[in-house]
């Protein structure tokens, strides 16, 4: 009789045990995910050229993928099965069918490529071609180059403009912008800014082009429809990130030079907030909302959470440690996980948003360093 009363009480231990376990995993997946959904991660690694995939359920890495010498420009497509990159190194876009975690398409764009940009449509891929100093708009369903145009020297990022009307091009060795019409890529303006520009953030009404610099402290707005630069604001630090607030009205900048965090007022073009943050913010995310705003301290192996309306670092927790420098951040769709990369310790670091925690590192490859994330 005892035994059979112990055989039923390790039985009740392992049914609850189970139910557990379901309970966790169920309250890491993300709850938008439905049977039948994939969500994943593609972490580029710049040491070997390769693509590791996470899968975001498991928590694990399903393969890894050579994608060619030094990937860059990592992005998910916006209506297609596909991510998209480059490789600065074999001068090529590469696309990566993530059914099959196969890259079915390499297209040549011109040397040292970095980074590339869809139409709002997704119909279009666009690519700065650095070494050519030329830029190349791709058909997305037939993978066929149909415009060229060109920029000015050491062409960076070609950015597509909210409306789809315009391509803003940031050109290092000039220190210009070119702004070309998208559909030809014909060249309409080529604009002073500051010292080696480099990233761009256009306003979701066309209006403004705001520019780091990668050789001084400031950051130039552009005005878009008279083709002029309004000013070359000073920040006290070089900006290392550009992270617009999705209705525009403001934009936020890690500084790691300042040890914070700058917020441009983009109305008035004018810094209307700083917060002091910690030893090295370099990145950051902005929840679709705008309301949480994930910063990495590259320094410190953190992300700091903050409240934008009320200019908060949100506590608990106050911080989230991470693995070794924390560089590039994206929000999973759905916003139930964030998912950040780090460098130094080769891993993927995935936070639960809500309430801000670290779920688990998952290895990478060597030497991480852009991300994607693909619902499908």
């Amino acid at each position: 009789m005892k035994r059979k009363t112990n055989l039923r009480l390790v039985f009740l231990l392992l049914l609850l045990a189970i139910l557990g376990a379901r309970e966790v995993i169920l309250e890491l997946r993300p709850s938008f995910l439905r049977p039948g959904l994939h969500l994943c991660a593609y972490v580029g690694n710049t040491a070997d050229g390769t693509l590791t995939v996470i899968d975001l359920v498991k928590l694990s890495p399903v393969a890894t993928i050579p994608v060619g010498a030094g990937p860059s420009g990592i992005r998910a497509h916006p209506t297609r099965a596909e991510i998209w990159g480059v490789s600065s190194a074999g001068g090529y876009a590469w696309v990566l069918d993530v059914k099959t975690n196969q890259v079915v398409a390499r297209i040549p764009v011109g040397s040292s490529p970095y980074a590339l940009d869809f139409s709002p449509d997704g119909a279009r891929a666009y690519v700065a071609a650095s070494g050519s100093n030329s830029i190349v708009a791709i058909d997305c369903a037939t993978r066929q180059i149909v415009a060229r145009g060109r920029a000015g020297r050491h062409p960076w990022i070609a950015r597509v403009s909210p409306k789809g009307k315009l391509v803003v091009v940031s050109n290092r060795d000039d220190s210009t912008v070119s702004v070309l019409d998208a559909a030809s890529l014909a060249p309409l303006a080529a604009i002073p800014v500051a010292p080696q520009p480099e990233q761009i953030a256009i306003l979701p009404d066309d209006s403004k082009a705001f520019i780091t610099s990668g050789a001084s402290d400031q950051i130039s707005v552009v005005d878009l429809k008279r083709k002029a630069l309004l000013a070359n604001l000073a920040l006290g630090g070089r900006p290392d990130d550009l992270i617009l607030k999705p209705d525009g009205g403001e934009l936020y900048i890690p500084s790691s030079g300042v040890h914070g965090l700058l917020i441009v007022n983009t109305q008035t073009n004018e810094v209307g907030d700083f917060m002091l943050l910690g030893m090295s913010p370099v990145a950051g995310a902005l929840d679709d909302e705008g309301g949480i705003l994930y910063v990495a301290d590259a320094a410190a192996g953190r992300v700091i959470p903050i409240a934008i309306p009320i200019r908060s670092i949100v506590n608990p927790p106050g911080q989230i440690s991470v693995g070794q420098e924390p560089r590039t951040c994206r929000l999973a769709p759905g916003g139930d996980i964030l998912l950040v990369v780090d460098t130094a310790s080769n891993d993927l670091a995935v936070i639960r948003t809500n309430p801000p925690s670290l779920i688990t590192l998952v290895p990478a490859g060597s030497l991480p360093r852009d991300l994607a994330v693909k619902l499908f």
